[in-house]
């Protein structure tokens, strides 16, 4: 599947109890998702895990950014919300090697929009390590504290594990929402950001009531 396609307007968001956008009329599956088989194992506990599916250098990832952080910011406490970073191939694993140092120096809330702007708006490439660093360094983080991180084992294997985790869900392009290892939607298939957002809602609650048992 080539670059394109892969790129493809999707999805991005969590859903709070209550949808922000009314659908209308309810997900159909195979049109506004697609469920996931066999189901992915999910690592968060009692709580519905949603994850996020990105790319650096994807524009549609990039536009959906501030819609995606406000909805973050509402998530209920039943929900985990996390990020995947994906690379097709190794020509941008750099890209996803900066998410994964980023959070285990605890920076993504401070630098995740910004490394989306200096690649969309700035052009920047930041796929070279040296450039990335001085990019880091001019935003606060000490350039060799960061190529440790950037360098460290424990980036590398959640590299390996992030690309095991989208392959599990079938992803093929970005932005894409996952939930709770058993479905995925995205703007693409909803015909739209706010829609996808509402339809993530409609499957949080799905998957709410499926760990109930009700």
């Amino acid at each position: 599947m080539d670059l394109q396609r892969r790129t493809l307007t999707a999805a991005v968001a969590l859903a709070p109890v209550l949808p922000r956008v009314a659908f209308a009329q309810t997900p159909t599956a195979g049109t506004d998702y697609r469920e996931v088989k066999p189901s992915v194992s999910t690592d968060s506990g009692s709580k519905v895990e949603v994850i996020e599916f990105f790319q650096y250098s994807c524009p549609h990832c990039f536009n959906f950014t501030p819609a995606m952080h406000e909805w973050s910011k509402k998530v209920p406490a039943d929900v985990a919300f996390k990020r995947v970073s994906i690379n097709w191939d190794n020509s941008t694993v750099n890209h996803t090697k900066t998410y994964y140092a980023l959070d285990q120096l605890g920076k993504v809330d401070e630098l995740h929009s910004k490394v989306f702007a200096a690649i969309h708006t700035n052009r920047k490439r930041l796929l070279d390590p040296n450039e990335i660093a001085d990019f880091m360094a001019a935003n606060g983080i000490e350039k060799q504290k960061w190529l440790d991180a950037f360098n460290s084992f424990t980036v590398n294997t959640r590299v390996g594990k992030a690309a095991q985790l989208w392959r599990a869900y079938k992803i093929d392009g970005t932005p894409a929402i996952g939930i709770d290892g058993k479905f995925v939607t995205a703007p693409s298939m909803a015909k739209g950001q706010k829609e996808s957002l509402a339809v993530t809602d409609f499957l949080v609650n799905r998957a709410r009531k499926d760990r109930s048992g009700k």
